[in-house]
């Protein structure tokens, strides 16, 4: 799943080329899947199931940090948001300390160095830290914080089936956007022509159903699964397809710095993972 949201540059630039630029893609993202489940929620209700909207947190968490996030490139320079951003494993063990009272293990800090290394490696080609100068650069900051309380929230929470969560990704994480976007107005530019909404309605539907609802049944259901900590780490391997993809589907070029930074990213999820499933074994 987070190998496929590296591959959602390629959407996203065809969305821009149809009229939906700037900001108005990320609502529309937001909006559609949410009327799409609608009618599912509504029955679920009418059945007395659980409908959706009972986990207004974790949908305000996880929404949030996604509007954060994909809004951020319009009030800074892209490299300084993906990196604010994707430190969000850091943010993950912070939260574990505090709310789940665990102590990382000794391979938490290993991972850490890999992972952080590999974001570094592949997009500070300046060689300075990006400390937070403007509004972008916090509102990507705080994406990464926000994606990471979701994720110690989820496992905490551990909710009942996935269609709650995913249904309330899209309405509150909806609503977040939208009143986001409001204040960020200035920046959304103008509102796409009722032709350009006409013509992209049939790609934004196939979009919802292949990519966005599959995906975030995947990353929203991880997790209380398989726990923060490796969720926060395994989600930056959108990095690496997302680098690769660009190198062999446009004249962009890759360097050294793709090439050791995505091998640092990709050595730091099989650590956590191994260190962590012998763990599981040992304690087991």
């Amino acid at each position: 799943a987070a190998g496929m949201w590296g591959l959602f540059w390629i959407p996203q630039r065809a969305l821009e080329a149809g009229g939906l630029t700037g900001g108005w893609a990320t609502i529309s993202q937001m909006v559609i899947p949410f009327v799409m489940l609608l009618p599912i929620s509504l029955w679920r209700l009418y059945k007395g199931q659980s409908f959706g909207l009972e986990y207004p947190l974790i949908g305000l968490l996880f929404g949030g940090g996604i509007a954060c996030y994909a809004n951020s490139f319009l009030l800074t320079d892209v490299v300084r948001a993906l990196i604010l951003f994707y430190i969000t494993p850091v943010w993950t063990t912070i939260f574990e300390i505090v709310f789940l009272r665990q102590i990382p293990r000794f391979y938490r800090y290993i991972t850490l160095v890999l992972a952080l290394s590999g974001v570094w490696i592949v997009f500070g080609q300046e060689g300075v830290i990006p400390l937070p100068q403007n509004s972008g650069d916090w509102i990507a900051l705080l994406g990464g914080i926000l994606i990471a309380a979701s994720a110690v929230r989820m496992e905490i929470k551990k909710p009942e089936g996935i269609y709650p969560i995913l249904f309330s990704f899209f309405f509150y994480g909806g609503l977040f956007t939208l009143i986001q976007s409001y204040f960020l107005s200035d920046y959304l530019g103008d509102a796409p022509s009722i032709e350009s909404w006409v013509a992209m309605m049939p790609w934004l539907i196939l979009i919802a159903i292949l990519f966005h609802i599959p995906t975030n049944v995947v990353i929203l259901g991880a997790p209380s699964r398989i726990g923060a900590g490796i969720f926060s780490i395994i989600i930056l391997f959108e990095i690496v397809v997302g680098t690769f993809s660009a190198a062999v589907l446009t004249d962009e070029l890759i360097g050294w710095r793709e090439i050791l930074g995505s091998s640092f990213i990709i050595f730091a999820g099989l650590t956590e993972i191994i260190f962590a499933s012998k763990t599981e074994e040992d304690t087991g």
